[in-house]
């Protein structure tokens, strides 16, 4: 049944217009706000006046708004850390960009904040597949690592940064490996391929104002087409196996050239020696032949038998039997060394300067009287013809 509904019991009316009999006319608009207020004072507190519960009506409201605006506030506080860049952004519009330290910017939706990390490494992998100057084809395998370098640019100059930084290390390969043969990519060239890839790469981003800053390139893997791989890698092989035998033959080399260096130097000191040795002796024997010449014209028959028994000392020095054949005789004449050995003492040939002055005088006389006898041997003999 409606609340309006003639026959109903009581005043249904929601809008508490009180019993107005069969009135079928809208409520009073009055009477409503009047209801709400008293509602509202209801909530809050209200006093018994209408004047009271006006006016705490209108304080309540006012803590609340006050409430619900210092939430919105706080909400505005944000952190940017040490490697972040706050960019904050004013109805989608750039209006500052902060660094580390607590910040507050107007709540949303009408501020907002957009934090980069401009400190982090970020690496991208790299796959290529391209043309090189002598017309072969390579595989090139490897990594960017790169960073931001500017936020802004970062944010707003370039809709995806990532996929164009793709698009540019792939341009910068096929540009680099256009430029080199094979060879040189897969032997020694990789690191200059990577520094050109690099430079490129960082002259394109820069073009589009992207705010990345290239770190480094890493070329890990360049390898040739599948069907001939097989044959570039015997090619590669026997570079090796040619490399490691010039380094064997470097290191024989230097092993052996110093030894012959120093044995080269051996023989030039010993000869050196060796003739200084010869002058030295040389030089003495000359100045040993002056002194024998002065001492000869003093006494020249002294020296005679002197230089006698010294030749004979040399002759004889390993001998201690000695048979002289006289000339124009038939006998042998015994020279008794041994006994002259064993009066000196000595288990071998006497020697002319280790004999005392004695011996030398008795082995002067023993050589006198054998000359004496020669002498008397060749006379008799003439006498008997």
């Amino acid at each position: 049944m409606a609340w309006n509904e003639p026959g109903s019991n009581g005043n249904k009316d929601p809008w508490g217009g009180g019993n107005r009999g069969n009135n079928q006319g809208p409520p009073d608009l009055d009477e409503i706000l009047a209801n709400l207020q008293k509602k509202f004072s209801g909530l809050f507190g209200g006093g018994s006046s209408s004047s009271a519960s006006s006016s705490g009506g209108g304080l309540g409201m006012g803590l609340v708004i006050a409430l619900i605006l210092g939430l919105w506030a706080a909400t505005g506080f944000y952190k940017v850390e040490e490697a972040e860049r706050g960019v904050v952004l004013r109805f989608g519009a750039h209006v500052a960009t902060t660094e580390k330290g607590l910040h507050w910017h107007w709540p949303a939706p009408i501020e907002s904040v957009e934090k980069v990390n401009v400190a982090e490494r970020r690496q991208i992998p790299y796959k290529a597949t391209v043309l090189t100057q002598d017309e072969n084809i390579i595989d090139l395998q490897g990594t960017l690592q790169y960073k931001i370098d500017n936020a802004e640019k970062y944010l707003f100059n370039v809709r995806n940064p990532e996929m164009s930084l793709n698009h540019a290390i792939e341009s910068a390969i096929r540009l680099s490996a256009g430029q080199s043969k094979m060879d040189f990519i897969i032997t020694e060239g990789r690191n200059e391929i990577a520094f050109r890839i690099q430079r490129t790469v960082q002259d394109i981003v820069d073009q589009y104002g992207t705010g990345i800053s290239v770190i480094e390139v890493n070329i890990q893997d360049v390898t040739p087409p599948q069907p001939v791989r097989q044959a570039f890698q015997d090619v590669i092989q026997a570079r090796e196996d040619k490399q490691r035998a010039i380094n064997e033959a470097e290191a024989y080399r230097n092993e052996v050239l110093p030894k012959a260096r120093g044995a080269a130097a051996r023989i030039l000191e010993e000869a050196d020696a060796y003739e200084k040795e010869v002058v030295a002796k040389a030089e003495g024997e000359a100045e040993r032949f002056n002194k024998l010449l002065t001492e000869y014209s003093k006494a020249p028959q002294i020296t005679r038998d002197r230089l006698y028994l010294d030749m004979m000392e040399s002759v004889l020095n390993n001998s201690s039997k000695v048979m002289v054949d006289v000339k124009g005789g038939n006998n042998l004449l015994y020279l008794p060394l041994d006994k002259l050995m064993s009066r000196g003492g000595a288990d071998k040939a006497p020697s002319a300067a280790n004999l005392t002055d004695t011996q030398q005088r008795e082995l002067l006389q023993e050589v006198t009287r054998l000359r004496n006898q020669q002498a008397q041997g060749s006379s008799r003999s003439r006498e008997v013809r």
